[in-house]
């Protein structure tokens, strides 16, 4: 079959699916999908309402069926879905149902291969069932650990004669490799429904299917531990803070930065006495090029870092400083446009006695810091980060779609529908 783009609408609100379905339509979409979200948050309504308003489109319903396969393939094919998916780790009973419900209602079956274990013996099997077509996916959950679905697609088209679909993470610069590797229909989420220009975004995707091509995307990728500062950078303290569901944040802590700056790096502990610079100092010669160097001194008001320290950190190539105490020389600080976040500012420091370690676990700003955890931190704060720089960059996208959608004449409330969504007690 010819390349096929199906735009999956993951969306928590059907007037916001309807709109990225209209815009993804302009742009060359050829078949819509009702995501698994979307048809739980609003039901198979939502599949009505795609084929009344898109009647020339392929609607696809991803209910991801794990019983009553006749049962729900008919719902689903009375609303007006013209492909319903099943999962494949569900039982043959269940798949042969589904299957001939579809032929009953004009409407095909495509089966998930999510958690199946041997995906092209069950490849095989199902293609012995009757099944229409086949989806390589990767869940949303673990494409936040940079698992992606390309692995292995190669080996499912080769196993049998069935369209292979392709689904997880998948932007401009990966749906070649899919075609590449076998696939007939490319799955794409949030690199559509996220963008600020849905229709754009699919016309970008639609020229890289068309043309087996790559086409560079800023967002919408995923990080491995090998690039994941690159994808801090990207995204705000709050973008994680959402991410990390309010985990990780350090309170007390000022920012002593000049507007637009960003602190990233891993962290480099130091313990010590109020007013003992001598290990925050020592610590400047143990850190790498782009480490944070994190001091907790209990709070204390005397300063434990200055100038001379922040110059020294300039010159090894040092990220910046978070200070669970003093600082001072800030205006000096200031002009050297050295990230550096305190919890006080006084003119007066100790002596250095030596009191204290470097690479212990430490508590900073309310939060356990240890050598090479992630630190962000910007003019909202500073936040100790798990490896969640993929769901933040979630965030990211997803807000940049809701400003979007406020520029045209929403509110935040009007956009969200939180009257309807306020949780109920």
């Amino acid at each position: 079959m010819e390349p096929v783009l199906q735009v999956a609408l993951d969306h928590m609100h059907l007037k916001r699916a309807l709109l990225a379905a209209k815009e993804a339509v302009e742009g060359g979409a050829d078949w819509l999908e009702a995501g698994t979200p979307l048809v739980k948050s609003e039901g198979i309504e939502v599949v009505r309402q795609l084929k009344k308003s898109f009647p020339g489109k392929t609607i696809v319903a991803d209910l991801k069926t794990m019983d009553t396969g006749a049962f729900e393939v008919e719902i689903a094919a009375k609303a007006g879905a013209d492909v319903v998916t099943v999962m494949g780790v569900t039982d043959d009973a269940t798949i042969l149902e589904a299957v001939r419900a579809a032929r009953r209602y004009g409407s095909k079956i495509m089966v998930d291969l999510m958690r199946v274990a041997d995906k092209p013996a069950r490849a095989k099997e199902l293609e012995k069932l009757g099944v229409d077509y086949l989806n390589m996916h990767v869940s949303i959950d673990e494409q936040m650990i940079a698992h992606t679905p390309l692995q292995e697609v190669k080996a499912v088209a080769a196993a049998t004669a069935l369209p292979v679909a392709v689904a997880g993470g998948l932007n401009s610069e990966t749906v070649g490799q899919a075609l590449k590797a076998g696939a007939s229909i490319v799955i794409v989420g949030g690199a559509i429904i996220k963008a600020e220009d849905v229709a754009g975004a699919t016309r970008t995707i639609k020229e890289a299917i068309l043309q087996r091509k790559s086409i560079p995307t800023g967002l919408y990728k995923k990080y491995t531990d090998a690039d994941v500062g690159e994808a801090f950078r990207k995204v705000s303290t709050p973008n994680l803070a959402d991410a990390m569901q309010k985990r990780g944040v350090m309170t007390g802590l000022v920012p002593r930065i000049k507007h637009g700056t960003k602190l990233v790096g891993r962290a480099v502990t130091v313990k010590t006495a109020d007013g003992d610079w001598a290990k925050p100092v020592e610590a400047i010669d143990r850190a790498k090029a782009g480490d944070v160097i994190v001091i907790d001194v209990g709070g204390g008001p005397t300063a434990v870092w200055g100038e001379l320290a922040s110059n020294s950190c300039i010159v090894k190539g040092v990220a910046g400083v978070v200070i669970d105490g003093a600082v001072r020389d800030l205006d000096t600080i200031l002009e050297l446009n050295f990230p550096c976040f305190s919890r006080h500012v006084a003119p007066h420091a100790g002596e250095p006695k030596g009191l204290g370690e470097i690479g212990s676990e430490v508590e900073c700003g309310g939060q356990k810091v240890r050598s090479g955890d992630w630190i962000v931190g910007d003019e909202s704060g500073l936040i100790v980060v798990a490896q969640m720089a993929n769901r933040a960059l979630d965030v990211l996208e997803r807000e940049n779609r809701i400003r979007e959608e406020i520029k045209r004449g929403g509110t935040l409330s009007s956009v969200l529908e939180l009257e309807k969504w306020e949780q109920i007690r």
